[in-house]
């Protein structure tokens, strides 16, 4: 790794090495066989683009990346079942999660069916009474209600228990979905599933909005064959399955890159009155980007969810009336406030505890009636802060008997979801699992010492392996004198950005800083200059948090080399780039 070190250092303020995330010794060769200038060819041969693929990559779009819906497995089985249902005139509900993935997932069949004269129910659990996915429970709701067909969205292919409930009380279900599943897939009418086993699709990246398209086309094509076919414009919701693929974190790549760079022009188009609505409550402004749709729109949208009414974000998503898009905006960002304070306290009180374990392999903090919709959001918020895996844990002590629910966030190449699935097999838990980067878990509160220690022993070695490996990536080392807009076109060209394609980091040399203020909510603004008298302004995110605020507000004469992003910032029709601080490192004379 040493050769692909940034600037010489082997240790920031922040306690991080900084390592290029291309190899500088073939860039040149990269460059070349693409044609490409050093800055861009930097960027893509960071991301491990192929040079025959750039021009693609660059230039993505759906008539060259979508796949054919038809190698989803079961998808046209499941087209042909909805239409007949519809056709029949029989009642048919949407389950979907309660995030926004499920969100824009229910909301592009209610348009298509609405389309098509049809409305179809929505169910949308609760997060906290009934959890992730179906139940038994709400399956005999929807059964006495008289429904007829079930359709899952972002959930149901791991929910054997629930799935066989349904069977054995006669109410038929369609899975709609792209979570890990086993060998063994639950009984259903159809399993459409780009990560079924037997699924030969290569789409298993698709987020369960992006597999809804997938199913929207394949219904639009079997209306036609009908005479059916309702006056649609399947473009027309590519904006919400954008929305959903960016807020699941999928990686943008193959199709996905194409249904975002396509989807963020529908998104900003503003032709969703749930969106505008969103959108102008939270002064957000189109263009739209990745940015506006991973931390603007869809925290609120989730913010539903995560503290009570959870089917209001798709309803949002879907409504085509004005004083509803805006009554349930309003309320979004009313209830987004609440999870913001609610999620300032619990992270205060979470990094107090979490100092004391800052040594810990991995940190475990625990406390009554921490809410189970925000503790996900604060262990990722630690997993960055110490630099390992972070398990937050909320304790109900007023139920019979007392529960307690976790959230965790790993880092790369320690398995957590792994070790909790350990962990329920050793009796630790009552119920836990998830994948390599992030899990869940319930427990007795009597057995999180326990729990605590089997963590220890079980992620030790593989923490201590990858701390030694851990590096922040940077794409290029910049003069104050290269950022300008036309620099900024280019990293354009490079996004969408988000998970599989990370924004770009840049770093800049022997700086000083000129001018340093701290400003509410615990960030520092600032001006770094070189030695030729030039500067770049920006602001440091939550400083004292990270440790960055004394550097640079004691900075005085101290040189330092600067690493963070560029961002564009509009404001009254001209463009001022802002850098985004993450770390500093001295200069040694």
């Amino acid at each position: 790794m040493n050769d692909r070190l940034a600037l010489g250092v082997e240790r920031s303020i922040r306690g991080r090495k900084w390592t290029y995330r291309h190899d500088p010794a073939t860039l040149e060769d990269y460059a070349a066989d693409t044609g490409l200038p050093l800055f861009q060819a930097a960027l893509l041969s960071g991301r491990d683009v192929d040079p025959q693929a750039v021009e693609t990559f660059l230039k993505p779009t759906l008539r060259n990346s979508l796949p054919n819906p038809s190698d989803l497995a079961d998808v046209e089985k499941a087209a042909e079942l909805i239409l007949d249902h519809m056709s029949a005139g029989k009642r048919i509900t949407l389950f979907s999660d309660y995030d926004v993935d499920g969100g824009t997932s229910a909301a592009q069949l209610i348009r298509w069916g609405r389309a098509a004269g049809y409305e179809f129910g929505l169910y949308v659990p609760d997060r906290v009474k009934e959890g992730y996915g179906p139940s038994e429970a709400a399956f005999d709701q929807l059964k006495s209600e008289a429904v007829d067909l079930v359709v899952t969205l972002d959930c149901g292919a791991a929910a054997h228990v629930a799935l066989e409930h349904a069977d054995r009380i006669g109410l038929p279900v369609i899975v709609v979905d792209h979570h890990l599943m086993d060998h063994t897939p639950p009984p259903a009418l159809a399993l459409v599933n780009p990560n079924r086993q037997d699924d030969t699709s290569g789409q298993g990246h698709l987020a369960a909005a992006g597999v809804t398209f997938m199913l929207l086309i394949a219904l639009q094509r079997e209306a036609r064959i009908r005479g059916v076919a309702p006056d649609f414009d399947l473009k027309s919701v590519l904006g919400l399955t954008a929305l959903g693929t960016i807020c699941d974190v999928v990686p943008l790549r193959g199709v996905n890159r194409a249904i975002v760079r396509q989807g963020l022009k529908v998104l900003s188009a503003n032709r969703n009155i749930g969106v505008q609505a969103l959108a102008d409550v939270a002064s957000a402004e189109p263009p739209f980007t990745t940015y506006h749709a991973g931390f603007v729109l869809g925290p609120r949208i989730n913010a539903g969810g995560r503290i009570g009414r959870a089917d209001m974000g798709a309803e949002l998503l879907s409504t085509e009336n004005a004083q509803t898009a805006y009554a349930h905006a309003a309320e979004l960002d009313r209830v987004n406030q609440e999870r913001r304070k609610m999620q300032d306290k619990i992270l205060t009180e979470a990094l107090e505890a979490a100092q004391r374990q800052a040594d810990e392999p991995v940190i475990i903090v625990a406390m009554q009636d921490w809410h189970p919709g925000i503790i996900g959001i604060v262990a990722g918020r630690l997993k960055d802060r110490f630099r390992r895996p972070a398990i937050v844990i909320g304790i109900d002590p007023d139920a019979v008997p007392p529960v307690a629910k976790g959230s965790g966030r790993s880092i790369s190449g320690v398995d957590l979801g792994g070790a909790l699935s350990a962990a329920k097999a050793e009796g630790f838990l009552l119920s836990g699992g998830g994948h390599e980067m992030a899990g869940g878990l319930t427990m007795s509160p009597d057995k999180i010492d326990a729990f605590r220690v089997f963590l220890r022993d079980r992620l030790s070695e593989d923490v201590a392996i990858a701390l030694q490996k851990d590096s922040t990536k940077l794409d290029f080392v910049l003069s104050l004198s290269a950022v300008n807009e036309e620099l900024m076109q280019i990293v354009e060209t490079v996004g969408p950005y988000g998970a599989g394609n990370p924004q770009p980091v840049f770093a800049f040399s022997d700086l000083t800083v000129s001018f340093a203020k701290r400003t509410k909510g615990d960030h520092v603004r600032f001006t770094l200059s070189d030695a030729d008298g030039r500067s770049l302004s920006g602001i440091c995110f939550r400083a004292g948090e990270s440790g960055l605020d004394e550097p640079l507000l004691m900075a005085g004469s101290q040189r330092f080399h600067a690493l963070g992003q560029l961002k564009p910032n509009v404001w009254q029709g001209r463009t001022r780039i802002d850098f985004h601080l993450q770390d500093l490192a001295p200069v040694s004379d």
